[in-house]
């Protein structure tokens, strides 16, 4: 998948798994088409709700080739031709959009932050804040439902040591790529409340 359809999806991340419900033709069609494979269908489908599932789509298709966002797209017509049509008239002011407002302004954290790799210190003060929407922030930073179960299993007693071990597991996996605005952004598709950042970045 091209960058910038990458860059579309993302910036569109939030809006999509409030409008899509995937179950019923926009799967079923990935896999018709090739785009998803049989285990990630049933990885989508595993999951615990409706936005969730979008969530894991979304985080599943920058990697599954050139045809995906075009496939994608093709998905929508159906049932969803109005999600169809914001993504292709809105997506390049969209994405200018949220490139300007990603900064310092929306989130109170400095230019210079957003683009550094948070510590484990803030990681452990942000897993102290979190709760049960841990597990969405951690399949939206891109994390399997099997490395979500072993956080759970190998912490059984501390739901912040498994949110902890997860983000930890995170930054591992993707290195400098693990930015704090990388982050960010999925707390805000958790719907969580950005004064929580305060009490983190400091």
């Amino acid at each position: 998948m091209d960058q910038k359809h990458k860059e579309i999806l993302r910036a569109n991340r939030l809006y999509l798994s409030e409008q899509l419900i995937v179950d019923d033709n926009i799967i079923p069609y990935l896999y018709q088409e090739g785009i998803l494979t049989e285990s990630q269908v049933e990885e989508i489908l595993s999951q615990s709700s409706n936005k969730n599932k979008t969530l894991r789509l979304l985080s599943i298709l920058p990697s599954r080739g050139p045809a995906a966002f075009s496939g994608f797209l093709s998905s929508l017509q159906k049932d969803f031709p109005w999600v169809r049509d914001h993504i292709l008239t809105g997506s390049q002011d969209h994405g200018h959009a949220a490139a300007d407002t990603e900064g310092s302004g929306q989130w109170g954290v400095s230019e210079h932050l957003l683009n550094t790799v948070p510590t484990n210190q803030q990681l452990n003060r942000l897993a102290s804040l979190l709760g049960p929407e841990w597990e969405t922030v951690l399949l939206d930073l891109g994390l399997s439902p099997g490395d979500l179960y072993r956080c759970r299993a190998d912490h059984p007693l501390s739901v912040q040591s498994q949110v902890l071990a997860g983000l930890v597991l995170w930054k591992q996996i993707q290195g400098r790529k693990a930015t704090v605005q990388c982050l960010l952004q999925s707390l805000q598709v958790a719907d969580l409340h950005l004064s929580l950042l305060n009490q983190v970045f400091i």
